[in-house]
């Protein structure tokens, strides 16, 4: 089938690499986001889908807004039977919707209802749930809330991180993707209506989401800073700057009123939380480099004492 890919994020391009080797399928075009500004130096970098693209032969566009007439009307000329989005980034108009001939599918990183947005694979695994994996459905005007054509669930394995989550949900896309593309050569696949009440919103997250509040319990701060890794990172306060902190940690089973330095144990920092503590393996503090949470005591021992903001 002639394919149209409208991808940006990392975690599509394992699955737009895979469409562009078929001998199946036939990707005519990309629509991808413009080339943004990188680094501390904002060194303009075009997605990596873009350059997978161009190396391949296949025309790529890059519209601010895909609501613009210019960029529907070039998907028009390209006359895709199917088009694949996947953390694309914006909210597609009805025109759009009604291009291609046969369907248009959006592969979502969580087992829908349940998190529909873009943080949904940090919002499983805060969440403490054991699964996440993809949901293949049709695209309608509302968020990620068309009819489901297929799950594939996929476990959530001990003391993985997000970004852990992410690059293995990137290998079986697109598995995912041939199962659907399989049946929609067959016929016309209505799937499965979601259902609305049981449906959740995992939005964008900022860097402020990764601030820590030491009066919660130590299992949900453990969890939260797995889920934030690498973005948007969980911080606390000392002395004033940012004290970054890095998985694993652990959960621990002192007890003192939220934040305070309770200790080291086993070059571990361990900070007491709402129930439990938290043992802190790496620490880093702002201006300074990545270290053990035994090093960070060494040296600041009097802060620590002061409890964490």
């Amino acid at each position: 089938m002639r394919l149209v890919f409208m991808v940006t994020g990392e975690i599509s391009e394992e699955t737009f690499g895979a469409a562009l080797a078929s001998d199946h399928h036939q990707v005519i075009g990309l629509v991808t986001q413009p080339d943004r500004p990188v680094g501390r130096k904002q060194i303009l970098t075009p997605p990596r889908v873009k350059e997978m693209a161009l190396a391949a032969g296949v025309p790529v566009i890059q519209p601010e807004k895909v609501s613009q007439e210019q960029a529907l009307q070039q998907i028009r000329e390209w006359q895709p039977e199917v088009i694949v989005v996947m953390a694309y980034g914006q909210i597609l108009p009805q025109s759009l919707i009604e291009i291609p001939s046969r369907a248009i599918i959006n592969l979502h990183a969580s087992l829908l209802p349940k998190y529909r947005g873009a943080s949904c694979i940090q919002a499983a695994i805060r969440s403490g749930d054991r699964e996440s994996g993809w949901s293949v459905i049709h695209v309608v005007r509302k968020l990620d809330a068309g009819n489901v054509i297929l799950r594939k669930p996929l476990s959530i394995r001990e003391g993985e991180t997000a970004g852990e989550l992410h690059d293995r949900l990137a290998a079986t896309g697109p598995a995912a993707l041939g199962e659907v593309l399989d049946l929609l050569s067959a016929g016309e696949v209505p799937g499965e209506a979601q259902d609305e009440s049981a449906q959740t919103y995992a939005p964008k997250l900022v860097r402020a989401d990764g601030t820590i509040d030491w009066s919660k319990p130590a299992e949900a701060l453990e969890r939260l800073v797995r889920a934030y890794h690498p973005w948007p990172g969980t911080t606390g306060m000392l002395e004033g700057k940012r004290l970054k902190i890095f998985p694993p940690v652990s959960v621990g089973r002192g007890a003192g009123i939220p934040g305070t330095f309770l200790g080291i144990v086993g070059k571990r920092l361990e900070i007491a939380c709402g129930t439990g503590s938290l043992l802190i393996q790496e620490v880093q503090l702002e201006g300074s480099r990545r270290m053990t949470g035994e090093e960070l005591a060494r040296g600041h021992e009097a802060a620590l004492k002061k409890r964490l903001g």
